[in-house]
């Protein structure tokens, strides 16, 4: 469909489409049926058959190829197909060759040596005219195009190709051009062409097929590399040397260069040191044992007159313990990776040839245009326009799940600008490829160009670019204020997505189209505009349920065999990210296997120091690292590629090395190769049967009849027809496109039938009574999607692969605010309680053998590390009650018990020193961490444990809030000053206050008392310190610029205070029967 069609909005269900903003009531035009089918490996016209029909070399992908290569490739060759490699079968006339006895059909002896002696019937058609084969073509060019299910009729909104309907298939899909096709189109294998007469006794290379050679040597190998997977995947699994890398010979010794590189692997393992590791392990076996001992002291030696204090302190260490062994030991083993770009080009995008690589979709989320501004949006838009990719396999869908106009206009804008910036990024090759970030670095923008022009375009860019930004401040201002009729397009139509809850689908595609080239006449990666349905009294699940639509209407509309999906506010910093996560997705060893490629997020804009630990630098540089070492990192939610088929519910292709028992039933039941053995066939028929789909014809109703013979297996096939509609939704376009594992669209691709097919599967009740959302997809039910779909994806067998390319991939913007900050942290939190409490909960939930038993661990301290508030609030509220009792939580201890206390600090010191020796990170970030958990566990997670229990077992729902993710108009890490009241500052502030009045009274008691009180006291001071040096930052932030704090923080933090002091004084629970009775029988002032 072209741009200039306009907006497709509608209704599946009130059976509604209409088109808006057209220019022109003209359908599509029908792209020209091409008159002949050209050899892949030679150049030459296919052939006829002996009935006339175009001769097709493979039966399972009708794979062009003549006859004398298909004889060739018998002979001499590898007797496969290039592309399916799939062992040809003997046709009739051709002479046998090895192999031939094996096959199941019936053998033609009589005519075996037909083709080589060149008489019969054979010959006379091999050699027919070029006017009778016109003539057949204008006869038989009437037939339909072979379905991709077995030639029957999907449902009835899918007719049979005719000459007015009739498409060519290609990557690039409906959507794209239809003159500029890199990739191979649709052959139909009935329609006869023009051939050329071919004598096969004589040597080829005297017609021009010298490179059938060079297609011998490349598949020559290929087939060894398949023999050297297993090397490949022991070597990933630690098991041999040379870090991951293969190094095959040839069995000649005459491959040329260009096929020695592609043989090896396109990423390697890089383990860490050992001279880093060893003592890091050693370190963390003693810190176990030590806490062990330093436990059992606690439990036995209670503090008999502060009982109670003893009794809660000794609980919360025994939690502090827990949750330190649930995330140290996940990180037991970690790893890094390099990619090699130049072999991943080697083997799939050579420069010449068409490119190889797989087709990906792009997803982009937004819902608020006000919160998230439409420049940041843009500006990742025009930095995934600019990938380095094949245009033509690159599609970009930004889902507006807010249906605002806004987001709408300000993309028209960015697709008229993407025409200017694209080309100039991908001559000039500058990273990254944001304007915004590109004209704001503070760099010499000059260093490594060498084009006397660059100078004066980039000048000329720049001034494109601040028109550009001038154009979207005027939408952006404009949309302050709404109409009361609401919004209205140029043309005078009302904008269907007035009402932002109840409003059709939108689909509208900006480029990637007829005259979407850029200024210099290039093709330009597709654009498309997504707005998914939405009606009352249906469930839309938030950002989970707009990711899921993106899924479906990208595979109606282009089907990319993977997908990767970012914030609306992170940009592609690294023009190669794509490349890199291909490097592993693409990778014949583990891609088969591998779900998702996960990278890590990087930040602009964030204050020197990380006051809030924004960054998150601990997590993505130390605990994803180590989880890459296991099954996989966990997903983040954003900068992570996808394997489509995983997000499909489907196993991963698992080999005998991930089938053995873990080490938990291998030292309790022993190894148990016959078990092996029959787990390997149970997984291999499971995996096969949910793959019978591809090969199975869907049927209508009424295409069954009871009384013929068969009628067993054509039930069967309608009750697998049934199961995909239940599993996957009642789109059959949608369910064709599953079978494709290696992406693309089906061969009819009528653009109109794709449009009201998309409509279909983003319309609201599209996924009652299936599967989405449970197996399917991204997993509901929790605000934090991302934790549970990586789950659910690992607990089938999957793997994820954790890339740090040297280049930051993708870079972001956080919230620098305290409270903005806050409440994300919230929602992460309010998130993992809801996993927690659900069916997924990882404590329960995947115990079927392919869940690794570290990464159950990681997984469950993920969930349930908000609890953690719970023991860490009275921890830091401790010091401050033993300051205003004069009681303490240890008694008095001997010098072997205080060797533990000093060996438990030590080791605790050494494991955090030996942690950021090998990760690389710095001390700063490390002890900015350690503040935020503290202040983050007072505040955040406190709040969401009681929101989230609230929220389950009392069904009282909290409201979703986007963060905001507004620029810096007013200076430099202004809004890090700015103070927003949330009552998420209320816990840390009383438990500041009541330390603050703790040292004060502690201080005042030891000057009354004497010098003998000052050495108990220091180690309550001690603690009480610990707790405000770690709610310093958060002090920082509640004082801000001008050093002021809202009155109504300062008042109820001081009223929780009194009331908890007051409290304590009147029950006074450390004071015994026999003292209060000494005390009323003293005198008082009238004695």
């Amino acid at each position: 469909m072209e741009a200039n069609a306009g907006l497709v909005a509608g209704s599946y269900k009130r059976n509604e489409l209409v088109r808006i903003r057209h220019d022109s009531d003209g359908g599509p035009k029908a792209l020209k049926n091409s008159n002949g089918q050209i050899c892949q490996i030679c150049g030459d016209t296919v052939g006829l058959t002996e009935s006339g029909d175009i001769f097709v070399a493979c039966n399972e992908c009708a794979f062009p190829v003549c006859r004398p290569c298909y004889e060739y490739e018998r002979r001499d060759g590898n007797q496969a197909c290039p592309q399916c490699k799939t062992r040809y079968k003997r046709h009739k006339g051709s002479p046998r060759v090895d192999g031939d006895d094996d096959e199941d059909d019936v053998d033609d002896l009589e005519n075996e040596f037909d083709y080589v002696q060149g008489n019969g019937k054979s010959t006379r058609q091999w050699q027919r005219d070029d006017s009778e084969i016109s003539s057949t073509s204008r006869h038989e060019s009437q037939q339909p195009i072979p379905r991709l299910t077995n030639g029957h009729q999907v449902s009835g909104e899918m007719p049979s190709a005719t000459p007015d309907n009739l498409s060519v298939r290609s990557t690039s899909g409906p959507l794209g051009p239809g003159d500029k096709v890199h990739s191979l189109p649709y052959i139909d294998p009935r329609q006869p062409v023009p051939v050329r007469i071919v004598d096969p006794s004589k040597d080829l290379n005297t017609y021009g097929l010298g490179n059938v050679d060079w297609k011998e040597r490349v598949e020559g190998w290929k087939l060894k590399q398949e023999k050297n997977i297993v090397h490949m995947t022991n070597r990933y699994n630690g098991e041999g040397r040379g870090g991951g890398e293969i190094e095959g010979t040839g069995s000649n010794g005459e491959e040329l260069q260009m096929v020695d590189d592609p043989r090896q692997s396109m990423s390697r393992v890089v383990p860490i040191a050992s001279a880093h590791l060893t003592p890091y392990r050693v370190v963390i076996v003693l810190r176990l044992i030590i806490l062990g001992f330093f436990m059992q002291y606690r439990v036995t030696h209670p503090v008999h007159d502060a009982y109670p204090l003893w009794l809660v302190s000794v609980i919360c260490e025994i939690w502090f313990a827990l949750s330190w062994i649930l995330d140290q030991f996940p990180k037991w083993s970690p790893v890094e990776r390099e990619t090699y770009l130049d072999r991943l080009a080697m083997r799939f995008d050579r420069e010449g040839e068409p490119s190889q690589l797989a087709p990906i979709d792009i997803f982009v989320s937004t819902v608020d245009p006000l919160k998230e501004p439409p420049l940041i949006t843009a500006n990742t838009v025009l930095s995934i326009l600019s990938v380095e990719y094949p245009v033509d396999k690159v599609s970009c869908y930004v889902s507006d799940d807010g249906a605002a106009m806004l987001t709408f206009e300000s993309l028209s804008e960015t697709a008229e600008f993407a025409k200017k910036w694209v080309p100039f990024c991908k001559k000039h090759s500058i990273e990254p490829r944001a304007p915004e970030f590109y004209f704001a670095q503070k760099i010499d923008y000059l260093k490594d160009k060498i084009q006397p022009s660059f100078v004066k375009e980039r000048r000329a860019m720049k001034r494109e670019y601040e028109e550009f930004k001038v154009r979207i401040n005027a939408l952006v201002a404009k949309a302050q204020k709404t109409p009361e009729e609401g919004w209205t397009m140029q043309d005078g139509t009302p904008w269907p997505g007035n009402n932002p809850r109840d409003h059709p689908g939108m689909i509208q595609v900006f480029l990637g189209h007829k005259g979407g080239e850029d200024t210099d006449g290039n093709e330009l990666p597709r654009l498309v505009y997504v707005s998914r349905e939405k009606r009352p009294g249906f469930q839309h699940h938030k950002k989970a349920g707009a990711m899921n639509a993106l899924i479906r209407v990208s595979a109606v509309l282009t089907n990319g065999a993977y997908l990767l999906n970012v914030d609306c506010d992170h940009y592609f910093n690294n023009s190669k990210a794509c490349k890199e996560a291909m490097c592993f997705m693409m990778d014949p060893a583990y891609g088969k296997r591998t779900c998702y490629v996960q990278f890590p997020q990087r930040f602009d804009g964030i204050d020197l120091h990380d006051r809030y630990a924004n960054r998150n630098i601990v997590f993505f540089d130390i605990n994803l690292k180590g989880l890459d070492g296991i099954q996989g990192p966990v997903y983040v939610g954003t900068g992570c590629c996808f394997n489509r088929q995983a997000l499909y519910g489907y196993d991963p292709v698992l080999s005998e090395a991930d089938l053995e028992p873990n080490i938990i039933v291998k030292s309790c039941c022993g190894s148990r190769k016959k078990s092996r053995n029959a787990n390997k066939k149970y997984n291999d028929k499971k995996r096969g049967m949910k793959r019978t789909e591809s090969t199975t014809p869907m049927f209508n109703m009424d295409e069954i009849d009871e009384g013929v013979e068969g009628y067993d297996e054509d039930r069967s096939l309608l009750m697998s027809q049934k199961s995909l509609e239940k599993r996957f939704g009642q789109s059959p376009v949608f369910v064709a496109a599953t079978f494709m594992e290696m992406g693309g669209i089906p061969p009819t691709t009528d653009p109109g039938i794709l449009l009201k097919e998309a409509i279909h599967v983003i319309s609201c009740g599209y996924e009652d009574k299936t599967e989405w959302g449970k197996e399917i997809g991204w997993i509901y039910g929790s605000v934090t999607e991302d934790i549970l779909t990586g789950f659910k994806m690992h607990a089938r067998g999957w793997i994820s692969v954790y890339c740090m390319p040297p280049r930051p991939a993708f870079k972001g913007s956080a919230p620098i605010n305290l409270s903005d900050r806050l409440n994300q942290v919230l929602r992460w939190a309010l998130g993992s309680i809801e996993i927690l409490l659900s069916r997924h909960c990882p404590i329960w939930y995947g115990y079927n053998g392919k869940l690794k038993p570290l990464e159950r661990l990681a997984y469950i301290n993920t969930i349930v590390y908000p609890l953690t508030s719970l023991p860490l609030i009275a921890y830091c509220v401790l010091p401050a009650v033993c300051l205003l009792t004069g009681k303490f939580i240890i008694p008095e201890i001997s010098n072997y018990a205080s060797m533990w206390f000093i060996l438990l600090f030590i080791s605790i010191a050494a494991t955090g020193i030996l942690e950021l020796r090998w990760s690389g990170v710095s001390i700063e970030d490390w002890w900015r961490n350690e503040q935020f958990w503290v202040i983050g566990g007072t505040s955040a997670h406190l709040f969401a444990v009681f929101q989230g229990l609230l929220k389950v077992l009392g069904g009282i729902d909290t409201n979703f809030t986007v963060t905001s993710k507004a620029s810096d108009e007013d200076g430099d890490f202004a809004e890090l000053y700015l103070f927003k009241w949330t009552a998420l500052l209320i816990p840390p502030t009383t438990v500041l206050i009541f330390n603050l009045v703790g040292i004060v009274s502690g201080v005042s008691s030891a000057i009354n008392s004497g010098y003998q009180s000052w050495g108990p006291l220091f180690g309550k001071l001690f603690f009480a310190i610990w707790v405000i040096v770690h709610l310093y930052p958060f002090l920082k932030g509640l004082l801000g610029r001008q050093n002021r704090t809202p009155t109504i923080v300062i008042v109820w933090s001081i009223l929780l205070a009194s009331i908890f002091s007051l409290l304590w004084v009147r029950i006074d629970p450390f004071t015994t029967d026999d003292t209060l009775d000494a005390i009323k029988g003293q005198c008082g002032i009238d004695c």
